[in-house]
């Protein structure tokens, strides 16, 4: 009797599977990761009248590598060369992207800004895949473009010149990120690529830092940029990317302006017009109609041959 239930009590032992561990929903995480960019983009335009914009920029990127390399503690002497030029390019194109947006908000309103940069992924999605849907839908972003840069064009060109330079890395962004993502583990090739940024934009940053290097809190708010926008929030993305589609992804990017206008109205007071909802609203319906599919396919083949 004691053996037979020893038997059985073994045989189930054998036969009980592990109870599989809940995960965040993708799009939770990613709603987390857009609050945490932004808020580090107010914090920065908070000090934009004490520090140049592209200091702020260089040391956001310093700050993200800083805390990334503490935590992941990459070890890339192991890679490969193509892993290493896959971070190293992902990490330039990141660090500009990040230059570029601060040199733009620091003329233009966040909101704004956010959804002038998607002009960048949409054009993308609408060149690899051509079709009259992707057609109507990069004429919708342009539209919105038109309508939120129009008016800033006569007062600030420079600002929507900086901010389409960003979008164009943005795009970049996205294409590489998705094949660091898949290459390395954890947030390795996001680290090793924002200390390659990070040496890149000292020449442009490191100038114009003289008042950081002065006042503590000055040196911590722009420090803090870097550990909300770059390392928590592509933190997060990078996870996010392991976990779903470019497709997916795309969409999941429709909630990027509205974050945008709702922290640049309620930290820094930058209530959108209804022209400026309306511009808005056209980018979004621009994410909204891509053909993902197939743009997806498109895009994942673009960072293999990054990759390779």
């Amino acid at each position: 009797m004691a053996g037979d239930l020893r038997h059985r009590s073994r045989d189930l032992r054998l036969n009980t599977t592990p109870v599989p561990r809940r995960q965040t929903p993708a799009e939770a995480l990613f709603a987390l990761s857009a609050v945490s960019q932004y808020v580090g983009a107010a914090i920065a335009v908070s000090v934009f009248d004490r520090v140049a914009a592209q200091t702020v920029g260089w040391l956001r990127v310093v700050g993200a590598a800083l805390a990334l390399v503490i935590i992941a503690r990459p070890s890339p002497q192991s890679w490969s060369r193509q892993r290493i030029l896959g971070a190293a390019i992902f990490g330039l194109a990141t660090a500009a992207m990040n230059v570029l947006f601060y040199l733009g908000i620091a003329r233009i309103d966040l909101g704004k800004s956010v959804a002038i940069e998607f002009i960048g992924p949409v054009a993308v999605a609408a060149a690899t895949t051509r079709s009259a849907r992707n057609a109507l839908a990069l004429a919708s972003a342009v539209a919105g473009v038109v309508v939120l840069g129009g008016v800033e064009v006569s007062r600030e060109a420079a600002g929507v010149a900086f901010i389409l330079g960003a979008s164009a890395c943005w795009a970049a962004y996205i294409v590489i990120g998705a094949r660091v993502a898949s290459a390395t583990a954890g947030v390795d090739g996001l680290a090793v690529g924002l200390v390659v940024g990070a040496i890149a934009l000292t020449p442009l940053g490191a100038p114009w830092s003289g008042p950081v290097w002065g006042s503590p809190m000055l040196l911590l708010a722009c420090l803090a940029t870097g550990v909300f926008s770059n390392a928590i929030g592509y933190g997060i993305d990078q996870h996010v990317l392991r976990r779903v589609s470019v497709r997916r992804f795309s969409v999941l990017l429709a909630l990027l302006p509205v974050t945008a206008t709702l922290v640049g109205w309620v930290a820094l007071g930058q209530r959108p017009s209804g022209i400026d909802l309306i511009g808005i609203a056209l980018v979004l319906i621009a994410v909204a109609m891509q053909e993902r599919d197939r743009a997806s396919a498109a895009l994942e083949s673009a960072a293999v041959t990054v990759d390779q």
